[in-house]
């Protein structure tokens, strides 16, 4: 299999330092909207980046669930492997990715757990048999086989017929953006690069080389 001639040449838009927003939150959500806007799959889909006890990285890719001012939220199992990975390094990175815009979006920052009754509002909100799940998957672990899962989810399904707490080992994380660059892909790879980074609590905007 040759992949040496798979490429595409981006050209749709441009990316220019006066047409960022001061915010790159703002922008952030600007790019996000037009994401939507064009109907591009998964637009909340991102890779979240983390780094294990012996500093080994590992991805995977979740959904955002929320953007505020102090930036980007997501839920899972602490338990998991990014759980685990959180709690000895509570830093991550996320790439986002929209190739019908031919755009993605990089953060770095700090990440901590969200408060409890932000992580009961959330998952109060979720399907049913979503919140049977998050009781069901011992997420990351090895199991027997599906049948152990379906089981333990008939059980817990038993359990609660209706009202389904949240399991105390699920919740909330919000990514601290220190750093955040928007990519607009641009003819013979020459692609407009914009980085926001935080110094002294004050956004610095850049233009990058390709």
């Amino acid at each position: 299999m040759d992949l040496h001639d798979i490429r595409d040449e981006y050209s749709k838009q441009e990316l220019s330092r006066r047409q960022c927003d001061s915010d790159p939150i703002k922008q952030f959500e600007k790019w996000l909207g037009e994401a939507i806007e064009a109907k591009v799959h998964e637009p909340t889909a991102m890779n979240l980046a983390t780094l294990n006890a012996q500093g080994k990285p590992n991805s995977r890719v979740v959904l955002l669930k929320e953007v505020n001012s102090q930036g980007f939220v997501f839920f899972t199992n602490y338990q998991s492997q990014k759980g685990q990975a959180l709690a000895i390094n509570p830093f991550a990175a996320l790439n986002f990715f929209w190739p019908e815009l031919e755009r993605q979006v990089r953060v770095e920052g700090a990440v901590e757990k969200l408060p409890e009754a932000q992580s009961d509002d959330y998952f109060a909100g979720r399907p049913y048999t979503s919140r049977i799940g998050a009781w069901a998957s011992e997420q990351s672990a090895v199991i027997k086989s599906k049948n152990t899962l379906l089981a333990k989810a008939a059980l817990i399904a038993a359990k609660y017929p209706f009202n389904v707490p949240r399991p105390p080992h699920w919740g909330g994380y919000l990514v601290i953006p220190e750093m955040i660059e928007f990519w607009q892909g641009r003819p013979s790879r020459l692609h407009d690069r914009i980085r926001y980074r935080l110094e002294n609590n004050l956004w610095i905007i850049e233009r990058l080389s390709p």
